[in-house]
């Protein structure tokens, strides 16, 4: 069931028990779980944190913990299954789901003293009506009705059992109708994946309510919504109304005077709202790479090819950058460049067909020497909790993007930045190399996309983050390549090698890349049935439906039964 009141029946309830926290590895939920450690840290509460990659970890973890705890508070999981049939909890046992994976299962919804859902109601959630999909049966259809004694004429029994018959044909012809009425229902409500409001919104909303919220809290919201625009995992429109809404938060949490102002002290911390540059990390290299880098200007100027190339210096002279000045760190530019670069940038871009290269985000200040925008933090977070370089658990990946959010752990922080630029560049090296060879193939009702053993970066796309953002950038550059105009309006199938030893693949399916997108995938349900008609050996482990696990073998059959199932 949905909470009504945060606080009273969530936080109140937990403040004096000790609660289980499952947290999800994407930044949205760090940011949400930050918040959370932060209120649980004021009122002494105490918890224990385990973060879960998948449903197998989250099964395996929910057996480990059952025991000791009766709270179990899930971030950015839970939302989108039956959660008590999976699990198998006991009788008072409790979840509170802050989750942001839509559509939600409806056992859940309707669940109302197990499942407790902390979700934002005001979110478009379309839920079938509990009469439409729950149905008290009216005991057993067989009945007792012809039974006789033998004491009734018979002529009069004959006319009562037609009676009793006609009766139970109805009530059978009824209840299928009314099956059949219900699976059209759930098909029509579940067949689409898509994501809802921030859970770091959520949290910092809870926080707001009780007047515990601060400037810390703030931007993990921040964050965490910036990473949901990043991942394009949530609609411009909703981006730009949830900004509006922090917007009021920020002006609230940092106004001052100017004599303030010039009195910052050397851990203080700042928050503004800004329009800047959709480029990628900008401020933390320099502007060159971070233009040949960053999706929305690499696909643009379409810089795989020669003629993107030669465009690219076309663009750069057109704003009057000296190339000594574009090719060094941003931080060594001339000041009197770097002061009207926003405005420089933005005036030429719009000559060559980039008029969306502004964008509404908020920067924060520590001190007087670190500023950060909002998209460098989710980049950098995102990159540590898929971090391949050295043999670390997911646990101690995880551990390093939830210490890289705090102001403490600058250091963190600039690994984060350093290992983000390594993956944006391997990014755009594999979009270049996948669209000069032709790996795209037109399936009929998809694109499709095989990453081979062997091509340079494999491993890093082994992680589903990082597999959803090549992919995403890959769809985008190629509908900016293509002339042919039905491959502009298809949605793209991505496979990658996952372990190469027991012969796995993992593989992504991704919505159409148009301009009235509303980001809603039907992959996740499509990748069940062609599992299902094919007996292909699938895992659907990860949280995000539209992401599975497959054997290497069965990928052709696989792929062939999609084509037919979409076709």
């Amino acid at each position: 069931m949905f909470v009504a009141d945060f606080r009273r029946d969530f936080y109140d309830v937990i403040v004096s028990q000790r609660v289980s926290l499952f947290v999800a590895s994407d930044v949205d939920a760090l940011c949400a779980c930050k918040i959370l450690q932060a209120l649980f840290q004021c009122d002494h509460v105490q918890y224990t944190l385990v973060p879960v990659s998948g449903w197998q970890e989250l099964e395996t973890a929910f057996l480990e913990h059952k025991e000791q705890f009766r709270y179990f508070v899930l971030i950015n999981c839970g939302a989108n299954i039956d959660l008590l049939e999976t699990l198998q909890p006991e009788e008072d046992t409790v979840f509170y789901v802050c989750d942001t994976h839509r559509p939600i299962d409806v056992v859940n919804v309707y669940n109302d003293t197990q499942i407790k859902l902390l979700i934002k109601q005001d979110d478009d959630l379309e839920i079938p009506n509990y009469d439409d999909i729950f149905r008290d049966d009216d005991g057993d259809d067989s009945g007792n009705e012809s039974e006789n004694d033998g004491s009734e004429p018979s002529g009069k029994r004959q006319r009562f059992d037609e009676g009793a018959l006609e009766r139970r044909i109805e009530k059978r012809r009824a209840r299928r109708a009314w099956e059949s009425r219900r699976q059209e229902i759930l098909f029509d409500y579940e067949q689409y994946e898509y994501h809802g409001t921030s859970s770091a919104m959520v949290m910092f909303d809870l926080a707001w309510i009780m007047s515990k919220d601060s400037n810390d809290m703030l931007w993990w919201t921040i964050v965490g919504l910036t990473d949901q625009w990043v991942q394009d995992k949530i609609t411009q429109m909703k981006y730009v109304t949830d900004v509006g809404i922090l917007q009021r938060h920020v002006s609230r949490h940092n106004h001052r005077n100017e004599d303030e102002e010039n009195s910052l002290s050397i851990d203080c911390m700042r928050i503004s709202f800004e329009y800047d540059l959709r480029l990628a990390l900008y401020q933390h290299w320099s502007l060159f790479e971070s233009i040949c880098n960053s999706c929305y200007t690499s696909a643009t100027l379409k810089l795989w090819s020669v003629q993107g190339q030669k465009r690219l210096q076309e663009f750069l002279a057109d704003m009057g950058l000296p190339l000594k000045q574009v090719k060094q760190k941003f931080n060594s530019m001339d000041i009197s460049l770097k002061e009207n670069l926003r405005e420089m940038i933005e005036e030429s871009a719009n000559k060559f067909g980039m008029k969306d290269v502004r964008v509404q985000t908020f920067s924060v200040q520590f001190g007087f020497k670190n500023k950060f925008l909002a998209s460098d933090v989710a980049f950098a977070a995102a990159s540590l909790m898929e971090n391949i370089e050295k043999d670390e658990s997911g646990t101690d990946n995880f551990i390093k993007a939830l210490d890289s959010l705090s102001r403490s752990n600058m250091d963190k922080l600039r690994q984060g930045i350093e290992l983000a630029k390594k993956q944006l560049c391997a990014v755009q090296q594999t979009v270049a190399s996948c669209i000069c060879t032709n790996l795209i193939i037109s399936q009929g009702p998809f694109l499709y996309c095989y990453l081979m053993e062997g091509t340079p970066d494999v491993k890093m796309f082994s992680k589903p983050a990082s597999l959803c953002l090549l992919s995403k950038y890959l769809l985008k550059s190629f509908v900016c390549s293509t002339k042919n105009k039905r491959c502009k309006l298809l949605p793209l199938i991505m496979a990658a090698p996952l372990d190469v030893e027991k012969g796995t693949v993992i593989m992504v399916g991704i919505p159409p890349e148009t301009e009235s997108s509303d980001k809603k995938n039907f992959f996740g349900r499509a990748f069940e049935k062609a599992a299902e008609s094919t007996s292909s050996r699938t895992l659907h482990n990860h949280f995000d439906m539209s992401i599975i696990d497959l054997k290497t073998e069965d990928r052709s059959k696989f792929v062939d039964a999609l084509i037919s199932l979409l076709s």
